[in-house]
């Protein structure tokens, strides 16, 4: 049996995206897997970092988010939610973030919540405090991450030469950054497109039974091959190595070799 935490985001409780919540739920539940939900807009997750997330400053004078980040997680100072989402995470064997694309990224309550939880010392500054431990060797590491994002545009904007861009490449921040910084095994994208026209009953079918088979996958499909920090790809754990991708740059030379996102 295994722990399971899905993070989800979309106010109406009659969307897809709350309809595939709930696959994933009996799904994996049926499984004999252990269900933890983190459903952002019934917990009413205070999305906006400020100053009312470090209720014992070290400065009052001036905000500085990574001290004060840090010196509330070093001390025992955060607020209550927060703690409660970082033991979810700490305690999962892997996570699912479950979201509609709006403009191009995550809702901004799904944002809010990692820049709320990723903690300097817990997400970033692992240990002690410098770079070393980031993109596939933090905190995090071992868990594995499954994004699956309901897109209202169709699957031919999305192609490789599509209007928006391929998904892989407009998640980058999320799945790299946000999922593979602290450690995670990161999955392909599990991708819903024209989202917003599904209308019968027979397409909601034929999506819920493509994620239950993504499902299946969840801990035995291979994870996307980001470069690791320490893998010897990055000798000053800044920049590339000159023989390693040549002649490209940018998201691409961060990965591997090509993977198709999974489409429903």
């Amino acid at each position: 049996m295994k722990n399971i935490l899905i993070v989800s985001a979309h106010p109406e409780p009659t969307s897809l995206t709350r309809q595939l919540v709930d696959v994933t739920v009996e799904t994996l539940g049926a499984a004999g897997h252990e269900i933890v939900q983190s459903e952002l807009y019934g917990m009413k997750w205070k999305a906006v970092f400020d100053a009312d997330d470090f209720p014992v400053r070290t400065n009052p004078d001036r905000l500085s988010f990574i001290m004060e980040s840090g010196h509330a997680y070093a001390t025992g100072n955060q607020t209550p939610d927060v703690v409660a989402e970082q033991a979810k995470l700490l305690a999962a064997d892997a996570v699912i973030l479950q979201f509609p694309l709006w403009w191009y990224s995550v809702p901004a309550i799904l944002k809010g919540w990692i820049e709320r939880v990723y903690a300097f010392g817990f997400a970033y500054g692992y240990q002690n405090g410098t770079n070393e431990f980031r993109f596939g060797n933090g905190i995090l590491k071992g868990k594995r991450a499954l994004v699956n994002v309901q897109a209202g545009g169709p699957v031919v904007d999305y192609g490789p030469r599509g209007i928006n861009a391929p998904i892989e490449q407009l998640l980058f921040p999320l799945t790299h950054g946000a999922l593979f910084y602290p450690g995670m095994d990161v999955l392909p994208t599990h991708a819903v497109y024209s989202a917003g026209h599904v209308s019968t009953a027979e397409e909601v079918e034929a999506i819920k039974a493509g994620w239950r088979a993504r499902l299946a996958g969840l801990f035995t499909d291979a994870p996307i091959p980001f470069r690791a920090q320490n893998g010897g790809d990055f000798p000053d754990r800044h920049t590339m190595a000159d023989d390693v991708a040549p002649g490209q740059t940018g998201i691409v030379a961060h990965v591997e070799r090509v993977v198709e996102t999974v489409d429903a």
